[in-house]
């Protein structure tokens, strides 16, 4: 790699970061207002849409998405993707309409200015700590009663080694799922490690292709069928990146 491409790179790496930032401080008194109360977490959803849009837009990156089923805005739902960038976080609020929080890893809320306001909406979760995964199931009870949706990424993070194509899933989603009897909506993000990873030097502008597969039902099911859903729907998504690599 060239000295001037490392250059442009770096800068680019940095402008990710404002783009981050100034909307979050720009907006900030609507967001510490609609993170008061829960009821206002709509509100907030809204503007987090916008923030995500802002960034990947800003970034070069353009979104171009295929729905198979498209989610109803009256029903609660646990949404599913891969998870292999920081930018899957914005495609995903980007994409989907319906209210829904984030459950995700605690170690995000030491993220400046970010991260006191993932704290204040999202779901954390240590991994590490048995009281804090039987939290999670309490809170995701209460947002699923507001009639907020539920998105994780079941791979519980981003793997080490980038040449891993799709980590096998956690329980955590698809137990949820069957305990509160919600359709599972899997999407697939294909170009996200390619615009956008974990490795300073690296990405490209361009276009970041996404579907939305068929709905799965977890009607009737019991947490016996949390092994055979898991691995089903695994695969359905690793069929996908396989057969969509760039």
């Amino acid at each position: 790699m060239s000295f001037f491409r490392k250059i442009l790179i770096t800068l680019w790496r940095v402008w990710f970061y404002i783009l981050m930032a100034v909307p979050i401080i720009i907006m900030f008194p609507l967001l510490l207002l609609f993170t008061a109360k829960e009821k206002y977490y709509p509100q907030f959803f809204y503007l987090a849409r916008f923030w995500a849009k802002i960034i990947l837009y800003g970034m070069g990156f353009y979104p171009k998405v295929k729905k198979l089923q498209i989610p109803d805005r009256n029903k609660s739902y646990m949404f599913i993707a891969n998870h292999t960038s920081m930018t899957d976080i914005m495609l995903m609020l980007l994409i989907i309409k319906n209210p829904f929080v984030f459950v995700g890893k605690k170690e995000l809320s030491k993220i400046p200015i970010f991260g006191f306001f993932y704290k204040r909406t999202c779901i954390l979760v240590d991994r590490a700590n048995v009281k804090s995964r039987k939290e999670v199931f309490e809170q995701a009870q209460r947002r699923l009663n507001q009639g907020v949706s539920i998105c994780i990424f079941p791979e519980g993070g981003v793997p080490d080694d980038e040449s891993v194509l799709l980590d096998n899933f956690k329980d955590g989603a698809f137990r949820l799922a069957i305990t509160h009897q919600i359709p599972i909506v899997p999407l697939v993000f294909y170009d996200n490690k390619q615009r956008f990873s974990y490795t300073f030097m690296s990405g490209s502008l361009g276009i970041m292709r996404a579907k939305i597969l068929p709905f799965v039902s977890t009607k009737n099911l019991e947490q016996q069928d949390k092994r055979k859903l898991k691995e089903e729907i695994r695969q359905s998504l690793l069929k996908e990146l396989l057969e969509n690599k760039l």
